[in-house]
Formats: structure tokens, sequence, C-alpha cells
């Protein structure tokens, strides 16, 4: 289960302000226990390690047998934010670095940028492979991955007789452009569920299809987030995310730290932070609030932010999300020339320099000025990576009503999508088209 440890905060927090948010985040755990707060038409993500059922599971396996019998070897999975994160965080996490997957198709993701020069490579990939997609939109109008989709499903139509075996939507259950063209297509669909929105969305189709195509496990996937369901069920002092809301929402409006950085020791969790930021950031950004959720992994950013996450301006804490315990094995050899000078290090597990090198930074950064607050999961497993995206979901619910915000909408990101639809002379936007013109 995911562990949790203040103890870093101590040296800038006071007993009494800590008790005093710990009540405050009794009373928004009670909110989004008793489900009548902003936003609580989408709180389906909730029970999805207990109510997925197997059918489902089953769905998402007999795709991957399906496209295993047809020798496919690239699936390009095609979403934005939710619809992509938590799926490529889990298949980085679980794949081996460096070597492809046996017996796994290669899984690569499109649709969430406008890049032109990336959709090209990307055909180039798709034309020497073997190649099937899943489409992932609610609606299928969003402008990245409509039009990465259209692309795609232009090749693949043109390739293969059997192209729409080869496609696999994920969408709406009863309507918008990616259903209708589904139905019209015979493509196989899963539905993407009203009650849960995109940030949300990693322990529905949205995510499982992919993880499963990957080669990997979700029903342990699912079991670890039940587990971890199970644990945050009870109103106690030693609920992870209690705490956790608690005390980043006390640093946050009464130590004037606006910035948290998640940090992890193991480059695997790199995509952990790339969700993680669109959890918070879309989840808590809102009228003006909210802590801004970055993202680092060390040692590596310790050799370019570390400087100023040690002496920069003070407006920072950091969240590590700490590995117990490596997969593999690697021990450091003697050198009788000891040019290097490492052989004080001969025997030594490279973990155990990792470790040390947490904890030298841990203590660094508490003296010069930067809150810590550590989050510890067992190993990077599908279990594991179950528990801590439950964790984190539902510590976010929690922390947002703390703060007074709905945690399960996201306004602002309209903005950006109507002057860009207006600059490209999208049909209903032409009237706002010279207004704009005039602004650039």
């Amino acid at each position: 289960m995911i562990k949790i440890s203040l103890g870093g905060c101590n040296p800038f927090v006071k007993k009494a302000e800590y008790d005093a948010y710990l009540g405050k985040a009794f009373a928004a755990f009670d909110e989004l226990q008793g489900e009548k707060g902003a936003g609580n038409d989408f709180l389906g993500w909730k029970t999805l390690p207990v109510d997925t059922p197997e059918s489902l599971i089953a769905g998402c396996e007999a795709v991957r047998d399906d496209w295993k019998a047809l020798g496919v070897n690239l699936v390009v999975v095609i979403g934005i934010g939710g619809s992509y994160l938590g799926a490529r965080c889990a298949i980085e996490a679980l794949s081996h670095q460096f070597l492809p997957a046996e017996g796994a198709p290669r899984v690569v993701f499109a649709g969430n940028n406008l890049s032109e020069d990336y959709l090209a490579e990307l055909m180039d990939l798709v034309e020497k492979s073997n190649a099937a997609c899943v489409v992932i939109s609610k609606s299928g109008t969003t402008t990245e991955p409509a039009v990465a989709f259209r692309i795609v499903k232009v090749y693949l139509d043109k390739t293969y007789k059997d192209s729409a075996r080869r496609i696999v939507a994920i969408t709406d259950a009863k309507k918008g452009a990616l259903k209708t063209l589904a139905t019209q297509e015979g493509y196989r669909t899963f539905v993407v569920p009203d009650d849960v929105g995109g940030r949300y969305s990693v322990l529905t189709p949205v995510g499982l299809l992919p993880i499963v195509l990957a080669g990997f496990d979700i029903r342990a996937m699912l079991k670890g987030a039940a587990d971890e369901r199970e644990a945050l069920l009870s109103k106690a002092e030693g609920n992870a995310a209690i705490q956790y809301a608690a005390m980043r929402n006390l640093l946050y409006s009464e130590k004037g730290k606006k910035v948290e950085i998640l940090v992890s020791f193991d480059p695997r969790l790199q995509y952990l932070g790339e969700w993680w930021k669109q959890l918070y950031g879309e989840s808590e950004g809102k009228e003006g609030r909210g802590i801004y959720p970055a993202s680092v992994i060390f040692t590596t950013d310790l050799h370019s932010m570390g400087q100023f996450i040690q002496e920069g301006d003070r407006v920072m804490f950091e969240t590590t999300v700490k590995v117990e315990n490596a997969k593999r094995s690697v021990v450091i050899g003697s050198d009788e020339g000891n040019l290097d000078q490492l052989n004080y290090l001969a025997g030594q597990h490279v973990e155990h320099c990792n470790r040390m090198a947490q904890l030298g930074t841990k203590l660094a950064h508490i003296d010069g000025g930067v809150p810590q607050i550590e989050v510890s999961m067992d190993r990077v497993d599908e279990y594991n990576l179950g528990a801590i995206f439950y964790f984190f979901e539902f510590a976010c619910g929690v922390s947002a009503y703390l703060l007074g915000i709905n945690p399960f909408n996201q306004p602002g990101v309209e903005a950006y999508k109507k002057n860009m639809f207006a600059l490209l002379r999208k049909p209903g936007y032409e009237a706002q088209t010279e207004e704009i013109l005039k602004r650039i």
C-alpha cells in the first residue's frame, strides 16, 4: 500500500498548524465521500477498482488476442490529456527501458500534439509495421486526436482489407462523431463512462486497453487500486490521502509554497509526473488559486534544476515518490587502478548509491528551505501502479475540496480552442477571426 511521511515538513510546520489543516482535510474527505460537493456527477472513478466487470477485462484481452493472430506489431494509441497520459505512464514504467517487449506489439502515442514532423515520422513507422489503432475521444471532434486519426485511418483503409478489424474506438456510449463513425464502419468499441472525467480515466478502458495490448496485467493493477481504495475509506489520521491533502494545502496557504515538485529517483516514473501534473493542474488550477505542479527525475535533474531548487526563490515544496525495492540487481565492481576513485563503492549495489543520493538530497533541500513530503510504493509493477494511481486521484479530490475548488471541471481549457478555431476559420467561428487577427 501507499505510505506517506511528513517528517521532512517538520522544520517548517508547527503541529498545531498541521492539526488545523488535518481537521479541514477531514471535512473535505466527508464532502468527497458524501458525494454532495461540486462536480459530484463525475465520481464514477471512485468505485472503478471494485466495479469493473470481468466482461470488460475479457473484452480488452480479446482485442489483444485477435491482433496477435493478425501479427500486429505496432499499436497507435490516439488521444490527448487523460486519454493517453495514464496508459503511457503505466507502459513506460512497466516496459524494459531499452529492449522491445517479447510477444507484445510496440505501443506508440499520437493525437497529443499538432506537430507535422511528429505525424510524418509516426507514419514512417506505421508504413514499416503491421499496424492497428486505438482511438480515444469522447466526442470524436477534439482537434489533435481527430487530425491524427484521420491520417492513420486513411492509411489503414488503403493498406488493409480488414482495416475495420484493426481499429478500436473508446468513446461515448450513445453519441458523438466517433461513436457514429464506429457504428458505420463496424469498429469494436469500448465506453468512456459519463461519470468519469478524462484525467481520472486510467482505470477505465481508456487506460486498461492500451496497457493490456502492451502485454501487462490489468487485473493486478485493478487489485492494487482496490486495496488502496479500501485503505483510504477510513476517516483516520493515518489515512495517507488525508495527510497529503492537509500538508500540501497548509504549505500553500500558510507558508507561501505555490509550487509542488513531484520527484522520482527512478527514470521509469517520468510519465507518472506527466500524468500527475495534469491531474492536479487541471483539477485545482481555477479561480486564481491552486498549487502549480512540476516534476523532475533525480539524480538527472539535480544537474540542471538542482541549483534553483537548492537556492532559488523559496516558493516550492517537493513530494518524492520513493520506490522501496528495485526489480534488478547490479553491483559495482573493483578496479585495481581506481582512477575513477570509486573503489570505496566496490561491492555496493547501484540502488544503495541511489538511496543515499535520495537521502542526501532530502537533507540538503530541507536545509535550503524546501519542505519534503515522501510517498512510498513497494516496487514498480502493475499492482503498485494501480495503488498509486488511486491514491493520487483520491487525494486530489480531498485536496481540491479543501481548497474550495471543483476538482472535476476544466473551463479554462476551452479558451485556446476558441481562438484556434477562429484562426483556422472553422465554420461557426468566422465572426471572431478578424477580431483575433487584430490582436496578433
